[in-house]
């Protein structure tokens, strides 16, 4: 399965990892090439794989009736694709499609269970990982839909007192 990607940069999510922790992980890690406009998941599929993002950027959208697919956030390089792999019921909870092209590590989810199962202490620490981004998707989620959903701001209402 390992087609030797090289070793990963200490950024972005492997900043949060030890060298032999990013070792064994890219030890199972797979390179990808995706072209710009590939819808890589959608919500409600199995989630069964994870991606760290090299280069490219990928839109995290949400179906919302009667508006359709709403980006509710854009990630780039060193950024984690996918943390629903992780938590039951193991169902992607956004979908994601690529804005350019992308490379980046692919990694099977069984695959890392059982290395986290085997070392405890790379399991904490993507679990760490993991609970970061879901925040920062929570977020940016948030974000969004107040954007699309929430009260008019104060423009045209005059100063605040």
């Amino acid at each position: 399965m390992t087609s030797n990607p090289g070793e990963p940069p200490g950024e972005g999510v492997f900043a949060a990892l030890t060298a032999e922790h990013r070792g064994k992980l890219m030890a199972i890690a797979r390179e990808v090439a995706l072209p710009g406009g590939t819808r890589i998941f959608e919500e409600g599929e199995k989630a069964d794989r994870f991606w760290i993002i090299r280069s490219g950027t990928v839109a995290l959208d949400i179906h919302m009736p009667g508006r359709g697919r709403v980006v509710v956030e854009t990630i780039g390089a060193g950024s984690l694709l996918g943390w629903s792999w992780l938590c039951p019921p193991r169902q992607w909870h956004l979908a994601a499609e690529t804005r350019d092209p992308v490379r980046a590590w692919e990694f099977d989810a069984a695959a890392v269970h059982d290395l986290c199962a085997e070392d405890t202490a790379l399991g904490l620490s993507l679990v760490t990982v993991v609970a970061e981004t879901i925040g920062d998707r929570l977020r940016a989620t948030r974000t969004r839909l107040l954007d699309l959903y929430g009260p008019p701001g104060p423009q045209g209402r005059g100063a605040a007192p």
